[in-house]
């Protein structure tokens, strides 16, 4: 992806674009691949980076929904299963099968969870990528030994997917790319365009260049997620707020408080939610928690109390007890959930479900959902679209298109294979030595990886290439800030930039990483 080759499609084009989609998360991306692929002249614009906000600090999984399932919320679950089936078959090299074992401490939590996590399997149908099993007390010791001993009487062990968020958006922007779809990241809409009332297209403005645009379109989409509020005040500036933002924090740990390749989940914290402690990247991401937060913010800073309640909710169930000093990073999310008709501030009993709104002026905005669901929000997006836009109508065909660098047999062994088909490419920018050693002894991340970076993927600061086209700043914020100066170096080689743009990006890159460092 060249983001000057889009910027100049943007400035040539003389028609109305028929669809521009703000927003450059998940729901946002998946609309681009969904539009662009039935052929729409498709144009997406995010003010920050691709995957800035909620999109890049989910807790790592493609799944239905146990929790959701124990809360009745049947309807969802089935369709997060089967999308969580979908997008499994689609990007192999992103999304695996990832076995997770619940252990139990009462007579009857096995058989309760057992007969629940048999529903669970059955409403996959054939998309399911496991069954579930009931474990005795050494089979469960065997599968998570760091699991606390004392009164342990056995546990479930049942199947769900794991991805990589980030890597996963950037694969989605290149796949609409490959559609033929225009997007541009660092590039925000400041107003909305109206004729007769409705809503013909937007102000935007190029945050590098601060260079203006006015660009028309048959229909716009507000796919901001917990900024939703921001462009739909635009258009209905009485608008009550839509969106209830839910705070979800992670701490990350070494792999040896998992001790091996199987998830936990946790069934009772002590605020009634579950707890996952997930192997990913040869460490543990574990979390999540659910805080009410009144404003959203770009950067959400993780509470002490959600760090304490983390540690607290995982070592009530390791023998290996993490404690403050053991985490290598701490990250934040919001959850754009739809606002309930009773204003209830119960952000864990809030329904996950998304909503399609179409204002009076056509503005069409998606609210609610998360990952899992992201193609079926992004069909039922341009479905609408469709009509609003009077756009031809065409059929959605995403259910069976490949993402970009589509690869079956991907080794996940390999730190790389979230490349997929590109990873032969990636490997010859560089020699082979450099190719194979980490800039980091603590963490996986190329100088080959740096350039693709900037070269395929539209990475335009050192932020970029160390949160999400890497994943170090997530795995280890420290080892991140060591290795920092060395990657804006390779970055200012390959962009042309020179020492005071060094300089800049790693002031900017500290005041970001501060807050994943505890």
């Amino acid at each position: 992806m060249k983001r000057a080759n889009h910027l100049k499609k943007i400035k040539q084009r003389k028609k109305a674009w028929d669809i521009i989609i703000i927003g450059g998360g998940a729901s946002g991306l998946g609309a681009a691949v969904d539009a662009a692929s039935r052929g729409y002249k498709t144009l997406l614009l995010e003010k920050h980076d691709f995957a800035k906000g909620t999109s890049s600090r989910s807790t790592k999984l493609v799944h239905g929904g146990v929790r959701y399932l124990q809360n009745g919320d049947i309807s969802l679950v089935i369709e997060a299963l089967k999308e969580r089936g979908i997008m499994r078959k689609n990007a192999p090299h992103l999304v695996q099968d990832l076995s997770f074992v619940i252990p139990s401490y009462d007579w009857w939590n096995s058989p309760f969870y057992g007969i629940g996590l048999k529903v669970y399997d059955m409403m996959a149908g054939k998309l399911g990528l496991g069954p579930s099993t009931l474990l005795d007390r050494e089979e469960t010791l065997d599968l998570i030994p760091n699991v606390k001993k004392d009164g342990l009487r056995g546990g479930v062990i049942y199947h769900d997917g794991q991805f990589d968020d980030a890597r996963m958006a950037i694969s989605l922007a290149q796949t609409a790319e490959n559609h033929g779809a225009s997007l541009v990241n660092y590039c925000g809409v400041t107003g909305l365009i109206k004729e007769n009332e409705m809503v013909t297209g937007v102000h935007a403005i190029d945050h590098i260049s601060n260079e203006k645009f006015e660009i028309a379109a048959k229909v716009v989409i507000n796919a901001t997620g917990v900024f939703s509020d921001d462009i739909i005040q635009m258009d209905e500036p009485k608008s009550k707020k839509l969106i209830v933002p839910s705070q979800g924090v992670h701490i990350v740990l070494e792999k040896k408080f998992l001790d091996g390749p199987h998830a936990i989940m946790v069934p009772h914290t002590t605020d009634g939610r579950v707890l996952f402690a997930v192997p990913w990247n040869n460490y543990v991401v574990v979390g999540t928690t659910d805080t009410l937060i009144q404003k959203p913010e770009d950067e959400p800073k993780a509470l002490e109390s959600e760090i304490d309640f983390i540690l607290e909710n995982a070592g009530a169930y390791m023998t290996n007890i993490p404690t403050r000093k053991d985490i290598k990073s701490v990250f934040a999310g919001l959850r754009p959930l739809a606002a309930p008709e009773d204003d209830s501030n119960a952000t864990k009993e809030i329904s996950r479900h998304h909503k399609v709104r179409v204002s009076t002026s056509g503005l069409v905005s998606i609210l609610g959902g998360k990952w899992t669901t992201y193609r079926k929000m992004a069909e039922d997006m341009i479905n609408t679209a469709q009509s609003v836009g009077g756009l031809p109508e065409r059929a959605c065909i995403t259910q069976n298109l490949p993402i970009h660098g589509y690869d079956y047999n991907a080794d996940w062994s390999n730190p790389m294979h979230v490349y997929g088909a590109d990873l032969d490419k990636l490997s010859q920018l560089v020699s082979v030595e450099e190719h194979s050693s980490s800039l980091s002894p603590e963490i996986p991340i190329t100088k080959s990886q740096v350039l693709w970076a900037v070269r395929e993927e539209m990475a335009m600061t050192l932020e970029d290439v160390m949160a999400r086209r890497t994943r170090s700043l997530f795995l280890n914020a420290k080892a991140s800030d060591d290795i920092a100066p060395e990657v804006a170096k390779i970055m200012a080689d390959e962009m042309g930039k020179n020492a005071k743009w060094i300089a800049d990006q790693l002031n900017q890159f500290k005041t970001v990483s501060q807050h994943y460092l505890l």
